[in-house]
């Protein structure tokens, strides 16, 4: 999977202040993050539904998925 450059730059500019030394080790930590919390709301009982559309359009104005 390739990430889209504007990811990448933010990776990178960020990378000098973690503790980290490549951006794949920090884009998984941060996706590992990111997955235990999601995982943590699905358990609850008072789990929202999610509008899966408006969160693909949302994902894809910000730059992470391709029109």
């Amino acid at each position: 999977m390739e990430l889209p450059e504007q990811v990448v730059e933010r990776v990178e500019e960020r990378l000098p202040r973690t503790e980290w030394d490549e951006p794949r080790e920090y884009v998984t930590y941060v996706l590992e993050e990111v997955l235990y919390q999601v995982e943590q709301e699905t358990e609850d009982d008072d789990f929202e539904e999610v509008d899966e559309a408006k969160v693909e359009d949302r994902l894809k104005s910000l730059g992470y998925l391709d029109e």
